[in-house]
């Protein structure tokens, strides 16, 4: 399908029009050689970690050197969609060298049944970036189930000593993230010691899981904290209907009741329905699908003002990025970046130089820094 047509068919499904850039942006290559690298945070001294897929930790030089695997993670059931995730550092790093992860668990009652869930664990970095010490698991997702695909596992630091951590439906469990009796379709909220926040909206209701904070949901595969302290994710539709989301507690968004998408290979998900009352509607949908993964603000100046507040998205599915105009709650105009990249990108994070970096999701990933051009 020719670039024109491409965006031809998407704009037919999609709230807001979407023109494409080349000339925008450079991509440098920061590091390479990464096995299916999945996030990435900032440390000391222009460092960063990286997370691999197969459930391997890294620590990138300033100069783009890639670590040995640093030593110290839990049990890791890696595997299709499953495996080390995401990855955030403390919002005190500096003082406490606290790191916050996500990942597959596996049945550690039960190895052989091969069942597996996602948990956030945290953990203290060695001085010498070569361990993880002081390891605690802060949550378990409930119940656990076979299967290796929509783990979820992206990590918001909510800055009142709170983490959200966005969670899948496994798939074949979709039913579930319209119960409150379990953690399938989620969207969590524990203390960073893995404690029940006393205001959760579910919290000593009977027969519902303590940690809930909003239900409904397909597969988070991005999120946020934006400079007004408003939670967004986005998530995974299944044949089309990819959701961004502006995510307040208690509220029903909506799967697997609602969706603009459809099976794949064609026909309705139950009733086929769009909206229905007392469920969110996504503040963008993108049909056909995209396959969102990663979210940044760009708060920096350094793309100029009129990115400033801009939403950054990458496409796993059509290998480039997505600038999303914002005006406070209010999407506007979508610009395909990067058009030519011709790689799967899984995250995209703003970088304490104010410059945007992604990873790209393939056996020899990269991480990239994007520059823009003068």
């Amino acid at each position: 399908m020719g670039w024109a047509r491409l965006l031809s068919v998407m704009a037919m499904g999609m709230v807001f029009g979407i023109t494409a850039s080349a000339t925008g942006l450079s991509a440098q290559v920061v590091a390479s050689g990464l096995e299916n690298p999945w996030a990435v945070a900032f440390i000391e001294d222009g460092r960063m970690l990286v997370t691999e897929r197969p459930g391997r930790l890294r620590a990138i030089g300033a100069q783009g050197e890639v670590g040995s695997p640093i030593t110290g993670l839990p049990p890791i059931q890696a595997g299709r969609q499953g495996g080390l995730l995401d990855l955030i550092v403390d919002r005190d790093y500096a003082s406490n060298r606290t790191l916050y992860f996500c990942y597959t668990e596996p049945d550690l009652q039960d190895p052989a049944s091969g069942k597996s869930g996602t948990a956030l664990a945290s953990a203290v970095l060695s001085l010498d970036r070569r361990s993880l010490q002081d390891l605690k698991v802060l949550f378990r997702q409930q119940p656990k189930h076979t299967g290796g695909l929509h783990f979820g596992c992206r990590i918001v630091d909510a800055g009142d000593g709170t983490l959200f951590l966005g969670l899948g439906d496994r798939y074949q469990r979709m039913q579930d993230a319209q119960l409150l009796d379990n953690h399938i379709g989620k969207i969590v909220r524990v203390g960073k010691d893995g404690s029940i926040p006393a205001d959760n909206p579910w919290r000593g209701h009977s027969g519902v899981q303590p940690e809930l904070w909003s239900y409904g949901h397909r597969n988070i595969q991005g999120a946020i904290m934006d400079a007004d302290g408003q939670l967004w994710m986005h998530e995974h539709g299944p044949q089309g209907g990819d959701e961004l989301n502006l995510i307040k507690p208690s509220l029903n968004y909506g799967w697997p009741v609602i969706t603009y998408g459809e099976q794949y290979g064609g026909g309705k998900i139950g009733q086929g329905l769009t909206q229905s009352p007392g469920m969110e509607q996504p503040v963008v949908q993108w049909t056909p699908s995209i396959a969102p993964s990663g979210l940044a603000q760009i708060t920096s100046d350094r793309y100029g003002p009129d990115w400033q507040g801009n939403f950054v998205l990458g496409s796993l599915k059509f290998r480039y990025l997505v600038r999303l105009e914002m005006d406070g709650q209010t999407p506007g105009r979508q610009e395909v970046l990067l058009p030519n990249l011709g790689q799967r990108v899984r995250d995209v994070r703003q970088g304490p130089d104010g410059l945007l970096y992604i990873l790209t999701d393939q056996t020899d990933g990269q991480l990239i820094r994007l520059v823009p051009n003068q």
